[in-house]
Parts: structure tokens; sequence; C-alpha cells
């Protein structure tokens, strides 16, 4: 599995989590649309940070930790973004019935 398919899997996953999990949803679901998308970019860019920071500590070799690698995570974090919002544009929202 490479490094995309993987930040793109974790991007529905994670859109799925905010849809799904109970109590989580309602919370998401309250915020205004901008909000949502600024809250799930937040964390989808502090998870490419772990990525990174984890590789420097030598716990992930999935990138290196050096310029190139913070590129390669930048590009992973769009890929994952581009996952997490068409994942979201399909499932219910908070307070939907499923």
């Amino acid at each position: 599995m490479n490094a995309e398919l993987l930040a793109s899997v974790s991007g529905i996953v994670l859109s799925l989590a905010f849809s799904y999990i109970p109590g989580l949803n309602s919370k998401f679901g309250a915020l205004e649309g901008d909000k949502k998308r600024l809250v799930m970019l937040g964390v989808l860019f502090l998870t490419a940070l772990g990525f990174l920071g984890l590789s420097c500590i030598g716990r992930y070799a999935g990138v290196t930790c050096d310029v190139d690698g913070a590129w390669k995570v930048l590009e992973v974090f769009i890929y994952a973004a581009i996952g997490n919002q068409a994942a979201y544009a399909l499932t219910p929202k908070g307070g939907d019935s499923v």
C-alpha cells in the first residue's frame, strides 16, 4: 500500500468517524460548514505532522525526515483531504437517521 492510498483511506475513515460515532457526530454536526471543513483539515494536518514526527524519531519508515519527506507529507495530506471531503459529502450528517 503506497502513501497516497493510505492517506486517502485515512481521510475516508476520519470522515466516517465524524459521521457515525455517537456524540462526536452530533457535536460536529452542530458546526457551520466552514468550521467543519477547518476541523477536518486540522485533524488531517496534525496526523500528517505526526507521521513526519514519528519518522524523525525513527518510529515510522514511510517518509524520510528531511525536506523531501516534508514535501511528500504535504502531498499525502492533499490526497487525504480530497478523500476526506469526498467521503463526507456521501455520509449522513449529525442528526440524520442512518
